[in-house]
């Protein structure tokens, strides 16, 4: 969820009675994630690449080819490139040929393998045959109508799919409502979504010489039902015959996979750099604090009391940071969870929605990945569990 527009989502819900939709949508996300970072190094970095469409579903039409039959080509080029020269890398795909898989059993595909990247990978259309160029989406808020009818377009796919109504809690692709429901259904990995974003645009840019459409956000169901950073990339237009002429060129497609390939490399590089820092940052101050059940924040009246409250998550790590860290830009109230074998380092505290997404804002520079969590009695809880509870005791 974007948690900037948390304050304005209440309002809506209790005028509206939005707020179980929401809420159903928010916990079918399942995302207990407290950390950017990669605690667990015994876990080979997993990329988990969807070739869009298939099967049945043919996706964009050109003059001479199907989205369908663009797409899958450039992402087992990716997996070559992956295998060549990031050996140490495992590569998943939600298809290897021409079948149809539903859009939700390609999250839950990503989601089982516990992947460190969700790369959806498309091609686009449009009734004017001179636009050409990639972009790449991350789940989010659509700021444009072109935006939104791109989102559309891809999601309009359910309706292939068995008791689609049922299986995406009455999700409507052509209804307006549906995505401004959806817009704020945002993940936790907004921010490294968007980073990768760039890398990949970057590289299309620079490595393919594609023209760049920029990084988008707009409502895929795909990406948000994916529990990691994940991207839609619409690797050109079919619509244009040059740019179909490319695509469907073996050059083209090589060139397109190895900007996908390098920028999944810069990605990870930039992880391990992270992981390394922390490592490195030696124990010291802690004020540890158990985040189990039976223990509280300590003698500070404002947490023992029996009600809901939100800080910020800044990160979380596998073994102590000094609070003295140069990690932490030199915020002086961090405080520290032990849970789960990681500890989750927090600022801030507000009992309102509004008051902490001011705070999140105020240290987003420092932190772009933070994110909101709940207190309760002195205990961190889950987002998804703080706004069930405050919507139980109105």
């Amino acid at each position: 969820m974007d948690q900037d527009q948390l304050a304005s989502l209440l309002k809506i819900k209790r005028s509206s009675g939005i707020i179980l939709i929401c809420l159903a949508l928010f916990f079918l996300m399942s995302q207990d994630t407290f950390s950017s970072l990669r605690d667990d190094n015994s876990k080979p970095f997993t990329v988990v690449i969807d070739p869009g469409h298939g099967g049945r579903d043919p996706g964009a039409v050109g003059q001479n080819i199907y989205e369908k039959d663009v797409v899958l080509p450039i992402s087992l080029k990716v997996r070559e490139y992956i295998s060549e020269y990031l050996p140490d890398v495992r590569v998943i795909f939600t298809r290897e040929k021409d079948e149809f898989v539903e859009i939700h059993r390609r999250a839950e595909i990503a989601n089982s393998a516990g992947a460190d990247l969700f790369i959806s990978v498309h091609a686009n259309s449009n009734r004017n045959r001179r636009i050409q160029g990639t972009e790449t989406y991350a789940m989010g808020l659509h700021t444009s109508k072109e935006n939104l009818e791109v989102a559309r377009k891809e999601n309009a796919v359910i309706f292939k799919e068995d008791d689609y109504d049922e299986q995406y809690d009455g999700f409507d692709p052509t209804s307006e409502e549906s995505y401004i429901i959806f817009s704020l259904m945002q993940n936790t990995y907004l921010a490294q979504s968007l980073n990768f974003a760039s890398m990949l645009q970057d590289e299309f840019r620079s490595r393919a010489r594609r023209v760049d459409r920029g990084v988008k956000q707009a409502g895929f169901i795909v990406l948000w039902q994916t529990t990691m950073p994940s991207v839609l990339i619409e690797v050109g237009f079919i619509s244009n015959p040059q740019e179909e002429r490319f695509l469907m060129s073996d050059q083209g497609q090589s060139y397109i996979a190895s900007g996908i390939f390098r920028a999944v490399r810069s990605y990870k590089e930039s992880i391990e750099r992270r992981s390394r820092t922390l490592a490195s940052a030696s124990p010291g101050k802690s004020n540890v604090m158990s985040a189990s059940a039976s223990d509280s924040l300590g003698d500070d009246e404002t947490f023992m009391e029996n009600r809901i409250g939100f800080r910020v998550q800044v990160s979380s790590s596998g073994s102590l940071i000094s609070l003295d860290s140069e990690y932490f830009n030199g915020l002086d109230d961090i405080e520290v969870y032990e849970s789960d074998g990681l500890y989750k380092y927090v600022t801030g505290y507000a009992s309102s929605i509004e008051e902490i997404t001011e705070k999140r804002r105020e240290i987003n520079e420092l932190f772009p990945d933070a994110f909101i969590v709940g207190v309760k009695n002195g205990q961190l809880i889950t987002l998804q569990e703080a706004l069930r509870a405050l919507e139980a005791s109105e």
